[in-house]
């Protein structure tokens, strides 16, 4: 029963995430910790820092922790945790794949059309505001970022926007002061 509830939660999580990952963060938050239950807050954020770290896009790492996390918690062999980790990251990961499949499908029919420009003109503004969301949602009071990773963030955000810094100089050096300041 625990797996396809877990299959159905991310595979709406998948079916109504536009954005990529980060997006993402904030519909799988309010379904794992406030209406499922499965993990608490801080296990939620170190879920999403590993995420972070590890190889892959962090919407689909999260999921695959989350669901052997859930079935760890309940004391389930290490088979099913596994199984139940490859059962959350399939399921967020199928709703893209069919939307890209069917986009793929019509858009040669469609990208001329005023509407389907004007939808996808739509989608950015929600995108970014997910992006917003997910960001927000992380700052909790046991992990509410202190005077220097404002500074770094500041120093991040200028850097791009103002002086259209290369993303990789900016990752490293973002790294560098992080671990000279820290």
């Amino acid at each position: 029963m625990i797996f396809a509830e877990l299959f159905l939660t991310f595979f709406v999580i998948g079916l109504f995430t536009i954005g990529g990952g980060y997006a993402m963060l904030s519909l799988i938050q309010t379904q794992v910790v406030t209406i499922h239950g499965w993990i608490d807050e801080n296990t939620f954020t170190d879920i999403v820092a590993i995420s972070q770290m590890t190889p892959g896009p962090i919407g689909i790492n999260s999921a695959t922790y989350i669901g052997y996390t859930v079935l760890a918690e309940s004391g389930a062999p290490h088979f099913l945790c596994i199984l139940a980790s490859f059962t959350t990251s399939i399921a967020v990961v199928l709703p893209s794949f069919l939307i890209v499949l069917a986009i793929c499908k019509m858009y040669g029919r469609f990208s001329r059309s005023t509407i389907f420009e004007g939808i996808m003109g739509g989608l950015k503004p929600a995108v970014t505001g997910l992006i917003g969301a997910s960001a927000l949602l992380l700052i909790t009071p046991e992990n509410f970022p202190d005077w220097k990773s404002w500074l770094l963030f500041a120093a991040a955000f200028a850097a791009s926007w103002i002086w259209k810094a290369n993303p990789i100089i900016v990752i490293i050096a973002g790294g560098i002061l992080g671990l000279i300041l820290y």
